[in-house]
Protein backbone atom coordinates (compact mmCIF):
# COMPACT_ATOMS: atom_id res chain seq x y z
CA UNK A 1 0.00 0.00 0.00
CA UNK A 2 1.54 3.52 -0.88
CA UNK A 3 0.09 6.60 1.83
CA UNK A 4 -0.54 9.44 -0.13
CA UNK A 5 1.98 12.28 0.68
CA UNK A 6 -0.33 15.56 1.14
CA UNK A 7 2.73 17.59 2.21
CA UNK A 8 4.92 16.78 -0.34
CA UNK A 9 2.05 17.61 -3.13
CA UNK A 10 0.99 20.72 -1.17
CA UNK A 11 4.57 22.42 -0.90
CA UNK A 12 5.18 21.44 -5.13
CA UNK A 13 1.38 23.42 -5.38
CA UNK A 14 2.91 26.20 -3.03
CA UNK A 15 6.32 26.72 -5.14
CA UNK A 16 3.52 26.79 -7.65
CA UNK A 17 1.46 29.28 -6.32
CA UNK A 18 5.17 31.37 -5.38
CA UNK A 19 5.41 31.59 -9.28
CA UNK A 20 2.10 33.09 -10.17
CA UNK A 21 2.37 35.55 -7.35
CA UNK A 22 5.89 37.10 -8.90
CA UNK A 23 3.95 37.46 -11.85
CA UNK A 24 0.74 39.32 -10.59
CA UNK A 25 3.80 41.59 -8.46
CA UNK A 26 5.52 42.39 -11.71
CA UNK A 27 1.79 43.82 -12.70
CA UNK A 28 1.86 46.07 -9.61
CA UNK A 29 -0.65 43.29 -7.82
CA UNK A 30 -0.62 41.43 -4.61
CA UNK A 31 -3.02 38.87 -4.41
CA UNK A 32 -5.18 39.79 -1.32
CA UNK A 33 -7.19 37.14 1.13
CA UNK A 34 -8.99 38.15 4.04
CA UNK A 35 -10.40 35.70 6.76
CA UNK A 36 -13.42 36.87 9.48
CA UNK A 37 -13.15 35.29 12.31
CA UNK A 38 -16.30 35.42 15.20
CA UNK A 39 -15.67 33.85 18.33
CA UNK A 40 -12.95 32.56 20.34
CA UNK A 41 -12.53 29.16 19.04
CA UNK A 42 -9.70 27.45 19.91
CA UNK A 43 -8.91 25.09 16.61
CA UNK A 44 -10.33 28.28 14.50
CA UNK A 45 -7.50 30.39 16.25
CA UNK A 46 -4.95 27.67 14.93
CA UNK A 47 -6.38 27.24 11.34
CA UNK A 48 -6.53 30.61 10.93
CA UNK A 49 -3.09 31.54 11.81
CA UNK A 50 -2.04 28.77 9.96
CA UNK A 51 -3.44 30.53 6.89
CA UNK A 52 -2.01 33.24 7.84
CA UNK A 53 1.83 32.80 8.26
CA UNK A 54 0.88 29.95 4.93
CA UNK A 55 -0.11 33.42 2.73
CA UNK A 56 2.42 35.41 4.13
CA UNK A 57 5.19 33.17 2.88
CA UNK A 58 3.65 32.87 -0.07
CA UNK A 59 3.59 36.59 -0.85
CA UNK A 60 0.20 37.07 -0.43
CA UNK A 61 -1.78 39.82 2.02
CA UNK A 62 -3.78 38.07 4.74
CA UNK A 63 -5.89 40.34 6.76
CA UNK A 64 -7.75 38.49 9.73
CA UNK A 65 -10.65 40.16 11.36
CA UNK A 66 -11.79 39.17 14.74
CA UNK A 67 -15.15 39.58 15.85
CA UNK A 68 -16.80 39.31 19.30
CA UNK A 69 -18.42 35.66 19.35
CA UNK A 70 -21.80 38.14 20.09
CA UNK A 71 -21.57 39.70 16.59
CA UNK A 72 -24.95 40.51 14.88
CA UNK A 73 -25.41 38.04 11.91
CA UNK A 74 -26.22 42.31 10.11
CA UNK A 75 -22.79 43.32 11.40
CA UNK A 76 -21.37 40.42 9.81
CA UNK A 77 -22.72 41.24 6.65
CA UNK A 78 -22.06 44.54 6.65
CA UNK A 79 -18.32 43.89 7.02
CA UNK A 80 -18.60 41.13 3.97
CA UNK A 81 -19.98 44.48 2.02
CA UNK A 82 -17.22 46.56 3.21
CA UNK A 83 -14.70 43.55 1.57
CA UNK A 84 -16.99 42.99 -1.33
CA UNK A 85 -16.15 46.50 -2.35
CA UNK A 86 -12.33 46.88 -1.77
CA UNK A 87 -10.43 46.40 -4.66
CA UNK A 88 -7.49 44.80 -2.63
CA UNK A 89 -9.48 41.88 -1.44
CA UNK A 90 -9.53 39.36 -4.23
CA UNK A 91 -11.01 36.68 -1.80
CA UNK A 92 -13.00 36.12 1.19
CA UNK A 93 -13.16 33.50 3.93
CA UNK A 94 -15.28 33.29 6.87
CA UNK A 95 -13.70 30.58 9.26
CA UNK A 96 -16.49 28.15 10.38
CA UNK A 97 -17.90 27.02 13.28
CA UNK A 98 -19.81 30.38 13.90
CA UNK A 99 -21.88 31.32 17.23
CA UNK A 100 -25.01 29.41 16.95
CA UNK A 101 -27.06 32.63 16.38
CA UNK A 102 -25.50 33.18 13.29
CA UNK A 103 -27.31 31.23 9.94
CA UNK A 104 -23.72 30.46 8.06
CA UNK A 105 -26.05 30.27 4.82
CA UNK A 106 -26.73 33.73 5.03
CA UNK A 107 -23.26 34.87 5.77
CA UNK A 108 -21.89 32.64 2.66
CA UNK A 109 -24.32 34.37 0.65
CA UNK A 110 -23.50 37.51 1.39
CA UNK A 111 -19.84 37.00 -0.44
CA UNK A 112 -19.57 38.39 -4.22
CA UNK A 113 -19.43 34.85 -6.06
CA UNK A 114 -16.20 36.26 -7.27
CA UNK A 115 -14.20 36.27 -3.98
CA UNK A 116 -16.05 33.44 -2.47
CA UNK A 117 -12.14 31.65 -1.97
CA UNK A 118 -13.99 28.72 0.04
CA UNK A 119 -16.74 27.99 -3.32
CA UNK A 120 -19.80 27.68 -0.79
CA UNK A 121 -21.74 30.71 -2.51
CA UNK A 122 -25.25 28.59 -3.99
CA UNK A 123 -23.87 30.87 -6.89
CA UNK A 124 -20.70 28.42 -7.57
CA UNK A 125 -21.74 25.65 -6.02
CA UNK A 126 -24.29 25.56 -9.23
CA UNK A 127 -21.20 26.11 -11.07
CA UNK A 128 -19.74 22.88 -10.13
CA UNK A 129 -23.30 20.84 -10.06
CA UNK A 130 -23.53 21.81 -13.87
CA UNK A 131 -20.18 20.95 -14.46
CA UNK A 132 -19.71 24.79 -16.17
CA UNK A 133 -16.79 25.99 -18.42
CA UNK A 134 -15.87 28.56 -17.05
CA UNK A 135 -13.76 29.55 -13.82
CA UNK A 136 -15.41 29.00 -10.80
CA UNK A 137 -13.79 29.16 -7.45
CA UNK A 138 -14.89 25.69 -5.54
CA UNK A 139 -14.50 24.21 -1.96
CA UNK A 140 -10.54 23.41 -1.47
CA UNK A 141 -10.70 20.30 0.48
CA UNK A 142 -12.10 18.38 -1.91
CA UNK A 143 -10.56 20.25 -4.66
CA UNK A 144 -7.10 18.87 -3.04
CA UNK A 145 -8.46 15.48 -2.94
CA UNK A 146 -9.19 15.61 -6.32
CA UNK A 147 -6.29 16.84 -6.61
CA UNK A 148 -3.71 13.58 -4.77
CA UNK A 149 -5.85 11.47 -7.07
CA UNK A 150 -3.99 12.85 -10.19
CA UNK A 151 -0.97 13.26 -8.73
CA UNK A 152 -1.33 9.71 -7.60
CA UNK A 153 -2.75 8.47 -10.98
CA UNK A 154 -5.37 7.48 -9.22
CA UNK A 155 -8.16 6.78 -11.82
CA UNK A 156 -11.55 7.85 -11.34
CA UNK A 157 -13.58 7.52 -14.93
CA UNK A 158 -16.14 4.45 -14.10
CA UNK A 159 -15.04 3.64 -10.96
CA UNK A 160 -17.31 3.31 -7.73
CA UNK A 161 -16.90 6.19 -5.44
CA UNK A 162 -18.49 6.28 -2.00
CA UNK A 163 -18.36 9.73 -0.07
CA UNK A 164 -19.16 9.45 3.43
CA UNK A 165 -20.18 12.88 4.85
CA UNK A 166 -23.16 14.93 3.67
CA UNK A 167 -21.41 19.03 4.45
CA UNK A 168 -21.47 21.64 2.87
CA UNK A 169 -17.49 22.21 3.42
CA UNK A 170 -16.54 18.36 2.02
CA UNK A 171 -19.54 15.84 1.36
CA UNK A 172 -21.42 17.75 -1.23
CA UNK A 173 -18.69 19.48 -3.12
CA UNK A 174 -16.85 15.85 -3.27
CA UNK A 175 -19.43 13.78 -4.79
CA UNK A 176 -20.22 16.55 -7.53
CA UNK A 177 -16.35 16.75 -8.39
CA UNK A 178 -16.40 13.14 -8.53
CA UNK A 179 -19.44 12.57 -10.42
CA UNK A 180 -17.87 15.49 -13.00
CA UNK A 181 -14.87 13.18 -13.11
CA UNK A 182 -16.93 10.50 -14.86
CA UNK A 183 -17.12 8.32 -11.28
CA UNK A 184 -20.14 6.47 -10.66
CA UNK A 185 -20.54 7.75 -7.01
CA UNK A 186 -23.03 6.63 -4.24
CA UNK A 187 -23.26 9.52 -1.01
CA UNK A 188 -23.89 8.19 2.34
CA UNK A 189 -23.73 9.65 6.41
CA UNK A 190 -23.52 8.36 9.58
CA UNK A 191 -27.75 7.15 9.21
CA UNK A 192 -27.04 4.97 5.99
CA UNK A 193 -27.93 1.24 7.48
CA UNK A 194 -25.79 -0.38 4.19
CA UNK A 195 -22.70 1.17 5.15
CA UNK A 196 -19.85 -2.04 5.27
CA UNK A 197 -21.66 -3.23 2.08
CA UNK A 198 -21.08 -0.40 0.41
CA UNK A 199 -17.78 0.72 1.62
CA UNK A 200 -16.93 -3.36 0.53
CA UNK A 201 -17.58 -2.56 -3.53
CA UNK A 202 -16.28 0.84 -3.83
CA UNK A 203 -13.06 1.31 -5.75
CA UNK A 204 -12.15 4.97 -3.77
CA UNK A 205 -13.87 5.83 -0.36
CA UNK A 206 -13.63 9.19 0.70
CA UNK A 207 -14.78 9.53 4.78
CA UNK A 208 -15.96 13.06 6.22
CA UNK A 209 -17.56 12.25 8.95
CA UNK A 210 -15.92 14.15 12.00
CA UNK A 211 -15.86 10.96 13.95
CA UNK A 212 -12.52 9.60 15.61
CA UNK A 213 -12.30 6.10 14.05
CA UNK A 214 -15.68 5.27 12.70
CA UNK A 215 -14.73 3.18 10.12
CA UNK A 216 -12.82 0.12 9.76
CA UNK A 217 -10.36 0.19 6.34
CA UNK A 218 -9.96 -3.39 7.18
CA UNK A 219 -13.69 -3.69 5.33
CA UNK A 220 -12.65 -1.84 2.01
CA UNK A 221 -12.03 -4.45 -0.85
CA UNK A 222 -8.39 -4.87 -1.92
CA UNK A 223 -6.88 -2.26 -4.51
CA UNK A 224 -9.38 1.03 -3.25
CA UNK A 225 -8.21 3.78 -2.19
CA UNK A 226 -9.09 5.85 0.92
CA UNK A 227 -8.94 9.16 1.81
CA UNK A 228 -9.46 10.19 5.47
CA UNK A 229 -10.62 13.70 5.80
CA UNK A 230 -11.22 13.40 9.78
CA UNK A 231 -8.71 14.91 12.07
CA UNK A 232 -9.82 14.26 15.46
CA UNK A 233 -7.92 14.58 18.79
CA UNK A 234 -8.27 11.99 21.49
CA UNK A 235 -7.82 12.49 25.16
CA UNK A 236 -4.24 11.73 25.18
CA UNK A 237 -3.98 14.62 22.37
CA UNK A 238 -3.40 11.96 19.49
CA UNK A 239 -4.57 13.04 16.27
CA UNK A 240 -6.31 10.13 14.40
CA UNK A 241 -8.45 10.42 11.62
CA UNK A 242 -12.33 8.93 10.41
CA UNK A 243 -10.75 5.65 9.57
CA UNK A 244 -9.12 2.78 11.68
CA UNK A 245 -6.91 0.09 10.75
CA UNK A 246 -5.00 1.36 7.50
CA UNK A 247 -1.74 -0.04 7.69
CA UNK A 248 -3.51 -3.44 8.13
CA UNK A 249 -4.77 -3.83 4.58
CA UNK A 250 -4.70 -4.53 0.80
CA UNK A 251 -5.40 -1.18 -0.05
CA UNK A 252 -3.99 0.16 -2.76
CA UNK A 253 -3.39 3.77 -1.40
CA UNK A 254 -4.70 6.02 1.89
CA UNK A 255 -3.87 8.99 3.35
CA UNK A 256 -2.37 9.17 6.90
CA UNK A 257 -3.57 11.53 9.15
CA UNK A 258 -1.86 13.85 9.87
CA UNK A 259 -0.25 14.67 6.61
CA UNK A 260 -2.73 13.78 4.28
CA UNK A 261 -5.68 16.22 3.15
CA UNK A 262 -4.82 18.80 5.62
CA UNK A 263 -1.94 19.94 3.90
CA UNK A 264 -3.95 20.05 0.56
CA UNK A 265 -6.58 22.13 2.34
CA UNK A 266 -4.59 25.18 3.05
CA UNK A 267 -2.43 24.91 -0.17
CA UNK A 268 -5.52 24.85 -2.37
CA UNK A 269 -7.03 27.60 -0.30
CA UNK A 270 -4.26 30.27 -1.31
CA UNK A 271 -4.02 28.46 -5.26
CA UNK A 272 -7.61 29.79 -5.14
CA UNK A 273 -6.80 32.65 -3.46
CA UNK A 274 -4.26 33.31 -6.22
CA UNK A 275 -6.59 32.59 -9.53
CA UNK A 276 -9.20 35.12 -8.08
CA UNK A 277 -6.64 37.66 -7.71
CA UNK A 278 -5.94 36.82 -11.65
CA UNK A 279 -9.51 36.46 -12.68
CA UNK A 280 -9.76 39.93 -11.07
CA UNK A 281 -6.91 41.86 -12.98
CA UNK A 282 -8.52 39.96 -16.38
CA UNK A 283 -11.51 41.51 -15.94
CA UNK A 284 -10.87 44.55 -14.55
CA UNK A 285 -11.95 43.66 -11.23
CA UNK A 286 -15.57 44.22 -12.06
Amino acid sequence: MTMIDGQMVATQIKQQIAKQVNELAELGVTPGLAVIMVGNDAASEIYVKNKQQVATDLGIEANTIKMPADTTELAIIKKIQILNADPAVDAILVQSPMPTHINEQNIQAAIDPSKDVDGFHPYNLGQLVTDANEYYPVANTPRGIMRLLKWYDVKTTGKLALVIGRSILVGKPMAAMLTNADATVITANSQTKNLDELIAIADIVVVAMGKANAIDAQKMKAGATLIDVGINRLADGTLVGDVANKNNTNLAFATPVPGGVGPMTIATLMETTVELAQQHVAHGND
